[in-house]
């Protein structure tokens, strides 16, 4: 069963800037004048797929100076994924077994 945490990080991703970002930021930590800069969204809009990515727990944020460094958190990457792939697994051997629940 999906649990809240997982849907919300699945929503989270699903979204092709907030992915664009995610993707950005699998290479290298980003500020977000990095990513106007990548991506051609504007700040604004940039700020708050961000933070809904924070929210979800799937970046996080370091200081440097005066500016504010976004970073992927490897870990719930890694548990949506397992997540996902445990879902395949179990798709996999329903298939294999020819699974079927009768109609009543």
């Amino acid at each position: 069963m999906v649990t809240s945490v997982d849907t919300e990080a699945l929503k989270v991703l699903a979204d092709p800037l907030r992915m664009q970002i995610v993707t950005l930021l699998a290479a290298e930590s980003l500020c977000v004048c990095h990513l106007v800069e990548e991506t051609g969204a504007k700040q604004t809009n940039l700020s708050n797929h961000l933070r809904l990515l924070r929210q979800a727990g799937l970046v996080e944020t370091e200081p440097c100076g005066r500016f504010l460094y976004y970073k992927l958190r490897p870990a719930a990457l890694e548990a949506v994924a397992a997540h996902l792939g445990t879902l395949a697994d179990t798709a996999r051997a329903t298939a294999e077994a020819a699974r079927k629940r009768p109609c009543a």
